[in-house]
C-alpha cells in the first residue's frame, strides 16, 4: 500500500508529501447531513508549511481518497501537528432563505452551487419536482438533505448528495454498487447488529396543510392497523406546503408509510479497508446467524470511517437498514 498526502500552501504555491511523517489518517462520511472529513497527525518536518484553506489531496496506490481543505490545525510542543479538513459540502453549512417551485433536487443544487461559487459534478435527473419547498434561515445542507428525503418519500429511490471530487453531485443509490463482499469470509473482523421500532418506525403517517378559507387543516391519514395492534400507535406528523394537492398529499402519506412501517435492522462492522468507499455507497454482505436473519443481500452505507496508521487500513461503518 503506497499513501500520497499533499499539502498545497496557496500563499507560496509550495506542494509538499507529507505522508511520511503522518503518523495516523482518516477519512470520514455520512449518508446525509455533514461533509466528508479527512483527519491526520503528522510530525512537522523540513519546510513543511500550511494555513487554514490549504488545499489536501489523499491517495492510495494511485486512487484519490479525499480532497479538500483545511479547516483547523491543533499543535503541541513536541511539533506533532492534529490537522482537520473537509469536502465542499462545508461551505454548505451557512443559512440561507429558499423558495423553490416545480424543481427537481438537482435543479435546487445547481443555483445553490451558483450562489455558493462552488462547482457542480454529475447532477442525477430524479424525474420528480417538488410541488412547493420554501425555507427560511437554515443551513443550505440541511434543505438539500429535506429536499432528497422528500424525493425518496415520493418516488422510492435514494439519491445521494456528496461531493465527487470535481464538484457537488447527485447519485441514485443503485448506481453506486460497490464491487466488493463483506462478510465473515471477507474482510470482516466485528459486528453489532441490532433491530428497533424505536427511532424511525411509524406506523401512521398524518400530514396537515394549512386551509385559509376554513382556518383549519387539512388532514391526511395514512395507517397500518396490524402494525398499530403489535407495536402500538408510532405516529409521524408532519405539515405540507399549502400548494400540495390532495392527490399529492395521499400519495406523499402512503409513499412515508410505505418507508417508515417496518422495524429496523442496523448493522455496525468494523473490518479490513476497501479504498474508495464511501457512505451512500451499496455493498454485499453476507453474515449468518445474525439472529433473525441470515444475511445475503446489499446494504446502503450509512456512515463509513477509513483509518490508515502503521501501514495498515482498516475501516467502520454502519448500514441504514437491511
Amino acid at each position: 500500500m503506497t499513501c500520497e498526502l499533499l499539502i498545497a500552501n496557496k500563499r507560496s504555491g509550495k506542494i509538499w508529501d507529507a505522508a511520511n511523517c503522518t503518523q495516523t489518517a482518516s477519512w470520514t462520511t455520512d449518508r446525509t447531513g455533514s461533509p466528508g472529513t479527512f483527519k491526520f497527525t503528522l510530525n512537522k518536518a523540513g519546510d513543511i508549511a500550511f494555513l487554514e484553506g490549504d488545499v489536501v489531496r489523499f491517495s492510495v496506490d494511485g486512487q484519490v481518497q479525499f480532497y479538500g481543505w483545511v479547516f483547523t490545525k491543533t499543535k503541541n510542543r513536541w511539533d506533532e501537528i492534529e490537522v482537520t479538513c473537509y469536502d465542499r459540502l462545508r461551505y454548505l453549512k451557512a443559512n440561507a432563505s429558499y423558495a423553490f417551485y416545480g424543481q427537481t433536487v438537482g435543479d435546487m443544487i445547481r443555483q445553490i452551487a451558483g450562489d455558493f461559487q462552488l462547482p457542480v459534478g454529475n447532477l442525477a435527473d430524479t424525474g420528480y419536482a417538488i410541488p412547493s419547498f420554501i425555507k427560511e434561515d437554515e443551513t443550505v445542507l440541511d434543505m438539500i438533505g429535506e429536499a432528497v428525503q422528500q424525493t425518496l418519500l415520493n418516488t422510492g429511490k435514494v439519491y445521494i448528495f456528496y461531493d465527487d471530487g470535481d464538484g457537488l453531485a447527485l447519485t441514485e443509490a443503485a448506481d453506486m454498487i460497490a464491487d466488493v463482499t463483506i462478510g465473515e469470509r471477507s474482510l470482516l473482523t466485528e459486528y453489532d447488529y441490532k433491530t428497533d421500532i424505536d427511532e424511525q418506525t411509524y406506523n401512521s403517517v398524518k400530514l396537515a396543510r394549512p386551509n385559509e378559507q376554513t382556518g383549519r387543516a387539512d388532514v391526511v391519514i395514512a395507517e397500518d392497523s396490524a402494525n398499530i395492534e403489535q407495536w402500538g400507535l408510532l405516529q409521524l406528523y408532519q405539515t405540507v406546503d399549502g400548494d400540495v394537492n390532495d392527490a399529492q398529499m395521499k400519495a406523499q402519506a402512503e409513499a412515508s408509510l410505505a418507508y417508515y412501517d417496518r422495524r429496523m435492522r442496523t448493522l455496525k462492522v468494523s473490518s479490513l479497508g476497501v479504498p474508495g468507499l464511501r457512505a451512500g455507497q451499496m455493498v454485499l454482505m453476507q453474515v449468518t446467524g445474525l439472529g433473525d436473519i441470515d444475511l445475503d443481500q446489499y446494504v446502503l452505507l450509512e456512515k463509513v470511517t477509513h483509518t490508515w496508521q502503521n501501514d495498515v487500513h482498516t475501516m467502520e461503518f454502519e448500514t441504514l437498514a437491511i
